[in-house]
């Protein structure tokens, strides 16, 4: 399969929650500096060129919610994917029907800039198709009604030289690529704190109509003690259970 290298790189609790009130303890600031640092800082240990995330995970950290300004019954759009610009890191999004609100080709993310590339289904309107255009955002088609995940991570490396892809989405999204067999490696910085809360999501989580719960095995690559009693793990994703 011709696709990018991909790795699955969260922040989670003790207790595997990849958000919560523990987040604001002092005690994670350190987890929180790792988990950057492994991906982003000036001695990354990965080297990609990517990073994805689901629709819902990139409304709660960068478009906040907002609504896309569509101008309506805008002129028809070419057909296919538009590639606005090549770029070394790209943000790419994966929001099937087209709802974001972006306001910007390019997200800052602490000291990491991006070219954002959306994912849509043939479900997007012409009329967010040409909003993207208008701010200059890069976008690709994959699946019909639903993402074809296949299509989707060929045209990421074809299209966008995208030979490692980290994975940092919400849980369902994770485990929906995991199901697919479209990851490779698992790497979790565990915070020492948790908060107990039932609902927020954890690291993996299936969902009725994307996934099921059909478990999957993986193999340790690695275990580290770091500062401030964090804790680096990384398994390889064993794809012949």
């Amino acid at each position: 399969m011709n696709r990018p290298y991909i790795f699955c790189h969260m922040l989670t609790s003790l207790d595997g929650k990849i958000m919560g009130n523990y987040m604001d303890l002092p005690q994670c600031e350190a987890a929180g500096d790792l988990f950057y640092d492994l991906a982003f800082g000036e001695a990354p240990f990965y080297h990609h060129q990517g990073w994805l995330s689901g629709r819902v995970t990139t409304d709660d950290n960068f478009t906040h919610y907002r609504s896309p300004h569509l101008i309506p019954n805008s002129p028809a759009v070419p057909t296919g994917d538009f590639v606005a610009k090549k770029a070394p890191m790209y943000y790419v999004s994966v929001d099937p029907k087209g709802k974001l609100g972006w306001q910007s080709d390019t997200l800052v993310y602490e000291t990491t800039t991006a070219h954002v590339v959306e994912v849509l289904t043939e479900k997007a309107s012409n009329d967010y198709k040409a909003f993207l255009r208008q701010l200059g955002i890069s976008y690709l088609i994959a699946g019909q009604d639903s993402l074809d995940y296949a299509l989707a991570l060929e045209k990421l490396k074809t299209l966008f030289g995208i030979q490692t892809l980290m994975l940092g989405g919400g849980g369902v999204l994770n485990w929906s690529f995991l199901q697919a067999g479209m990851c490779d490696e698992i790497s979790v910085v565990v915070a020492p704190a948790a908060d107990g809360n039932p609902d927020t999501q954890s690291l993996f989580l299936a969902k009725e109509g994307l996934s099921t719960d059909e478990a999957i095995s993986f193999t340790l690559l690695g275990a580290e003690a770091k500062e401030g009693s964090s804790l680096w793990l990384r398994y390889r994703v064993d794809h012949e259970n």
